[in-house]
């Protein structure tokens, strides 16, 4: 029995003194610990990557969703135009705008009614082009 227990001890100390010389070497905890820290890093790089992508593309839809607001504020704008100008008949004209050019469609009673919606319209701040596709009847 005695034996048994000084077998006991004997692999016991044999597994801490194995244990202890392990610590002075690197082994697979270090090992794994270094790789951890370089995924780690590898991955705030990447998602640091993936925000300035993001914002930019928020930007540009910001950019874009700024043009249809524009857009709709000038088409807005050339309708209450037209519609304030006497003479013009505004139900027959139709006003659409995209990216800052104001198309103008529908039918007038005269020429000089079709120029000066269209003067109406280029006076519009955010107007770059007026087409006017309006029909004399």
């Amino acid at each position: 029995m005695k034996a048994l227990h000084n077998a006991k001890l004997i692999t016991l100390s044999i597994l801490i003194a194995l244990g202890l010389a392990a610590c002075d070497k690197p082994g697979a905890a270090e090992s794994a610990g270094k790789q951890i820290d370089k995924t780690t890093s590898e991955a705030g790089k990447k998602i640091n990557e993936t925000v300035d992508k993001v914002g930019n593309k928020m930007s540009d839809q910001s950019a874009s969703a700024g043009e249809v607001i524009d857009d709709a504020a000038i088409t807005t704008k050339a309708k209450a135009a037209i519609l304030a100008e006497p003479g013009l008949k505004t139900l027959q004209i139709s006003v659409d705008t995209i990216n800052g050019v104001v198309t103008l469609s529908g039918s007038v009673a005269s020429q000089q009614e079709s120029d000066r919606a269209q003067a109406l319209a280029s006076a519009i701040a955010g107007v770059t082009a007026v087409e006017n596709q309006l029909v004399t009847k």
